[in-house]
């Protein structure tokens, strides 16, 4: 099963909304980070086999400037989603049909489509760095 951790920028209600959907995930601000650095929630996500889920460009930057090959990071891009249900909504089906490959070192991004594309959903995504 893939094991999510939710950057400080998601709500923290997204969380619950995941879990109730049956994904394995922890939110920074549950397990005291909500403090913490980008690299050091890289670090921890890594220890703890999680892919890192956020709005923030600079988790892909961190990685592709650094020698680590892991964790993987889905980038969230959209605006406008300000409710826990809603995050996690576009999470959770985003994650699912999107087509993305959460194994180890992926950087993605998941965004809203504007076009008629089968999910609503857009993503892109590298493998390595």
């Amino acid at each position: 099963m893939i094991r999510l951790l939710l950057d400080q920028g998601l709500p923290r209600g997204t969380a619950s909304h995941l879990q109730r959907e049956g994904w394995d995930v922890v939110h920074v601000g549950e397990i005291g980070m909500s403090r913490a650095t980008d690299q050091e929630i890289l670090d921890y996500a890594r220890q703890e086999n999680r892919v890192c889920v956020t709005l923030d460009a600079d988790f892909h930057a961190l990685l592709v400037l650094g020698s680590e090959r892991s964790p993987s990071v889905v980038r969230i891009r959209i605006e406008g989603l300000h409710s826990n249900s809603h995050f996690g909504n576009f999470a959770h089906f985003g994650l699912r049909r999107s087509g993305v490959d959460l194994g180890d070192g992926r950087l993605s991004s998941l965004w809203e489509s504007n076009r008629h594309h089968p999910t609503g959903l857009e993503a892109v995504e590298h493998k390595g760095h």
